[in-house]
């Protein structure tokens, strides 16, 4: 019987593991990065809780296969929020380059007495 309420007490734990990962999903779209970043610090406590859990725990077959599909679930989820996240980081970093180089460009032209005469690689 306590195996069976620690059991359900670590499934209840890993649904909430679930819940934040599809939260954060939604922060990102949002691009409301400190709140994911503060969500994603709180669930380390959970995943510690759960692995301390399951370590003593004792599961049946059955358990186990639903706990399995359960982390898997999760696994997936995380794995969309990583993808997301590069892909955002790619994108600012394209920005980013685009905008260093229109920033060379105009001061290249910008004549003032301090750059009069200076050159500019276009190859960059």
């Amino acid at each position: 019987m306590q195996d069976e309420q620690q059991f359900e007490q670590l499934l209840l734990q890993y649904n909430q593991i679930k819940n934040g990962s599809e939260d954060i999903s939604r922060m990102i779209d949002n691009e409301d990065f400190d709140n994911a970043i503060t969500m994603l610090k709180n669930r380390e406590k959970l995943f510690l809780n759960c692995k301390c859990i399951q370590k003593y725990l004792e599961l049946t077959p059955v358990q186990q296969k639903e706990l399995d599909k359960l982390v898997d679930e999760i696994r997936d989820l995380e794995l969309k929020n990583i993808k997301k996240l590069e892909k955002g980081k790619e994108e600012v970093l394209a920005e980013l380059k685009k905008s260093q180089k229109t920033q060379k460009i105009q001061q290249a032209y910008d004549f003032n007495t301090d750059s009069s005469g200076s050159i500019i690689n276009i190859k960059e």
